[in-house]
């Protein structure tokens, strides 16, 4: 290893993007395998663990699941993977993402719907606390 190798988590923190505490977090869920400590007990991050705290990260920024990124981690360090399998989670990912996208939009338009029948004034009468109540 070079001499920039190992770090504390700190510095895997600073250079990964992830804060310490989700380090450990990722650590403990086996997403990232247990890292070497010293005879004190701090950790020591290699290269090889940072890139797996990027890769991790990068999938969170995409809004995996963390069971979806353990399965994407493994796959990662599994050279023998086929990319079908990794295709299907990052599909199946989409269409989640798809089908909460039109829920939004579904409860946008019904809050739109809702603000457009409020007059907004100082009569007591509104159509959202009405609807909310299910008195509409």
């Amino acid at each position: 290893m070079s001499a920039d190798w190992p770090v504390n988590i700190g510095a895997a923190a600073a250079r990964s993007g992830v804060s310490a505490k989700m380090v450990r977090h990722y650590e403990s869920l086996g997403l990232l395998a247990r890292v070497h400590r010293t005879d004190s007990g701090y950790r020591q991050y290699s290269e090889t663990d940072l890139h797996i705290l990027r890769f991790i990260k990068r999938s969170r920024d995409l809004g995996f699941s963390m069971a979806e990124i353990a399965e994407l981690v493994s796959l990662w360090n599994n050279r023998r993977r086929t990319s079908a399998g990794v295709k299907r989670i990052a599909q199946q990912h989409a269409d989640e993402l798809s089908a909460r996208i039109a829920e939004m939009q579904a409860m946008q338009r019904s809050l739109q719907h809702l603000i457009h029948c409020c007059h907004g004034d100082d009569r007591p009468d509104c159509p959202i606390l009405d609807d909310l109540a299910g008195q509409a």
